[in-house]
């Protein structure tokens, strides 16, 4: 019984390895279910930040300031 106590001990070392690997499969799996709408929303997210637009009025609007 001791021994099998000693060994039982030894090999709970690797559990957070396994948790970990679990957590990952776990994370994995929910992105791939969701993946078009993460698509979606990092498209819509990135959309907003990369606007040209936005970049071209910023522009125009300096030069207009400076004279040309």
């Amino acid at each position: 019984m001791r021994k099998l106590l000693k060994r039982l001990w030894h090999e709970e070392s690797g559990m957070g390895t396994v948790e970990i690997v679990i957590i990952v499969a776990i994370l994995v799996g929910v992105a791939l279910l969701f993946r078009s709408q993460i698509t979606n929303f990092v498209r819509a997210a990135t959309d907003k930040v990369f606007d040209t637009d936005i970049i071209d009025e910023s522009i125009n609007a300096g030069e207009e300031k400076m004279g040309k």
